[in-house]
């Protein structure tokens, strides 16, 4: 009994040392790769230049600690290249998500009704679309393009934000803010953007970090799948499907983008939990 009191006693402690030390590696995580986003094209100049005398080298190979791809690519220079394909798409994604659903969560509601009857409706239209095959559609209509896929995966994530903003607002609305803001006669946009978008942000920021490290799954399983990354583009979806064909001579060249990316999206959707986390504790006190 007494050990079990020391523990329910200590163990708010213990989490409260955890989540700064969870913080600080997301951060460094993220930090190291965003280096590696904006240099790593000067880090290694050379990362897709082909090399068929050093095809399929076994990790620990003189010079390529991790070996190369049938190409004959150092598959460590051809991830740090790739970090920025990989996570500038989806970044856009999210940003772009972010702005559909805020637009049209905020009008939805705000002004209920027939305007929300219809966002509503058009929301579940684009929920029930296939990801995969819409992303196969429009790959062979408008070809498999990188900005292509990125704005499909923008339109197909929208809904996901127009939903939580549109049901954050209705919480809002009928709170005593809102209501002043009316009474003095402020105009609609305004008491939307003025008043409600700053009690929604808390909500936005960490639906923008969710949505970021679905992006990177979905840009990565899309590249995997052949689209949007074309070949020998240096990306971590693509080397995946690269990696595949040299798995027994080589599997480091799948599982190094592989890790990488659950890596970067795990240290994305940690520091969404906890900022998420310290939003509750302020929002408590």
């Amino acid at each position: 009994m007494t050990a079990d009191l020391l523990t329910t006693v200590a163990a708010p402690g213990v989490r409260a040392r955890r989540r700064p030390v969870t913080l600080v590696t997301c951060l460094v995580i993220l930090g190291l790769a965003l280096f590696a986003a904006l240099f790593g094209h000067l880090l290694y100049p050379s990362a897709t230049q082909v090399n068929v005398l050093q095809a399929q080298l076994p990790p620990g190979s003189p010079g390529h600690l991790l070996g190369t791809d049938q190409l004959g690519r150092d598959i460590v220079a051809l991830s740090v290249a790739g970090t920025a394909s990989t996570l500038i798409g989806p970044l856009v994604v999210a940003g772009g998500s972010m702005l559909l659903g805020t637009f049209f969560g905020l009008l939805a509601g705000f002004w209920q009704g027939k305007t929300d009857f219809l966002l509503s409706r058009l929301t579940d239209l684009l929920l029930a679309l296939p990801v995969v095959l819409l992303g196969v559609v429009v790959a062979g209509i408008f070809g498999a393009s990188y900005w292509w896929t990125t704005v499909l995966l923008i339109v197909v994530f929208a809904p996901y934000d127009i939903r939580i903003v549109r049901a954050g607002v209705i919480e809002q609305v009928t709170k005593p803010y809102v209501e002043s803001a009316r009474l003095l006669r402020l105009s609609p946009w305004r008491i939307m953007l003025r008043h409600l978008l700053v009690n929604l942000w808390p909500l936005e920021r960490t639906n923008f970090l969710l949505n970021y490290a679905n992006a990177i799954i979905a840009m990565s399983a899309l590249s995997f799948l052949g689209v949007g990354v074309q070949q020998g583009t240096a990306n971590w979806g693509r080397q995946l499907i690269d990696g595949e064909q040299i798995l027994f001579s080589n599997p480091a060249a799948s599982i190094a983008p592989a890790v990488l990316i659950i890596v970067v999206a795990c240290a994305v959707n940690l520091l969404a939990d906890a900022l998420n986390a310290d939003d509750r504790k302020a929002a408590g006190r």
